[in-house]
């Protein structure tokens, strides 16, 4: 332990106005508080980024005649099954404008092998892969 006061850890008077006055040229940085919605302009420029491309939930939501892969394909989380079909043939069994997440629900229930009586539990899980 030492015996000096506690002054020598406090700045003296003239480095505090000089603190403040640096502090006052530097702009504060906008406080957001952690909970507030992002603005749009940032919602616009992660959806319009190119790294982005097709996701799996974009893919998802299109319609069989949108989409312009090859072969679609989709897994089951819970018993990892994986049906693929080809977008004609997709589009000649169910139609163009069937919606692809109905449709790989329907390739995966018709074959379910997770059958538990319950009808919350029943069926398959899809995660939608790119080929």
């Amino acid at each position: 332990m030492t015996n000096r006061p506690a002054s020598w850890r406090m700045p003296t008077p003239k480095q505090m106005e000089k603190l403040a006055a640096e502090a006052a040229r530097r702009p504060a940085p906008p406080a957001a508080a952690p909970d507030a919605p992002l603005p749009a302009e940032y919602w616009e420029s992660v959806l319009e980024d190119p790294r982005a491309g097709v996701t799996g939930a974009r893919i998802r939501q299109r319609r069989l005649s949108e989409i312009q892969r090859h072969v679609l394909r989709v897994s089951c989380r819970r018993c990892e099954r994986t049906v693929e079909i080809q977008t004609a043939d997709a589009v000649r069994l169910y139609g163009g404008n069937a919606v692809w997440k109905d449709v790989a629900q329907r390739l995966l229930d018709n074959t379910c092998q997770q059958r538990t009586g319950r009808h919350e539990e029943d069926g398959c899980w899809p995660t939608f892969e790119t080929p």
